[in-house]
Formats: structure tokens, C-alpha cells, sequence
């Protein structure tokens, strides 16, 4: 019975903290694909869900419910502050730009070493290195 009462007064709580739950899953899994995969690619798409966890960190609390834009009228009280929403725009710029960045390199390095793995680019450098 404890049991039944104790997850009951905890589903406002998680549904009150949705955004930062999901934050924190995408902001884990961001990191731990581009830990756990030698793949260059698949490393690129771990930074961008890592980057989106960030965009949603900030995003989430600049959103005041019944809150308008900062337009200064009498029928409004509540205002929902603007410069979060302009900087995650101008974050999402820089990370499509640094998406494209991170392609353009693993098109150049599929074109040198024939494979976009990190453990075979690094054992043909090591091989090369011996050899001169």
C-alpha cells in the first residue's frame, strides 16, 4: 500500500521535471556514443545529440507558461525572456557549421585511408611510422 502511495505523489514530480529527465538521457547518450564508437561518423551524431540536450537545457526554463513576447501591453503581465531562444538559434548555426565541418574532414580522411574507423586510422599512421 506504501508502495502505491509513494509512486503516486512521485508522477507529479517526474512530470513536473520532464525537460531535464530527457535533457540528462539525451545529454548520456550524446556522450557515451561518441565514447563508445570508433566509427567517425556515428560520433558526429553523438555530438549533435549531445548538442541538442544543450539546446534543450537552455530552452526549457526561458519558457514561462502564459508568458508573452516582451511587448510592453496593458492586457499583458507575464513576459517570456527572448535572449535564450536567439542564443540556442545562434547555437544550432555554429553546430549545423561544425556538422558540416566534421563530414567534410571524414569525407577527406575515407578519401586517405580508405576507412572513417578510428582504430584502423590510427594503426595505418602507426604503420607508417615504422616504415619510415
Amino acid at each position: 500500500m506504501s508502495a502505491a502511495v509513494a509512486s503516486s505523489s512521485l508522477l507529479p514530480e517526474l512530470i513536473q521535471h520532464f525537460s531535464h529527465i530527457i535533457t540528462v538521457f539525451l545529454m548520456v547518450s550524446g556522450l557515451y556514443i561518441v565514447i563508445a564508437r570508433g566509427n567517425l561518423i556515428k560520433k558526429l551524431v553523438g555530438l549533435s545529440v549531445f548538442q541538442t540536450s544543450v539546446y534543450l537545457l537552455y530552452i526549457a526554463p526561458g519558457k514561462i507558461i502564459g508568458g508573452t513576447a516582451p511587448i510592453l501591453a496593458s492586457q499583458y503581465g507575464v513576459y517570456s525572456n527572448p535572449l535564450p531562444h536567439v542564443l540556442i538559434l545562434t547555437a544550432i548555426v555554429v553546430g549545423v557549421a561544425t556538422l558540416a565541418l566534421g563530414l567534410t574532414l571524414a569525407v577527406r580522411l575515407r578519401e586517405a585511408y580508405g576507412t572513417i574507423e578510428e582504430d584502423e586510422i590510427l594503426a595505418l599512421d602507426q604503420q607508417a611510422e615504422l616504415e619510415e
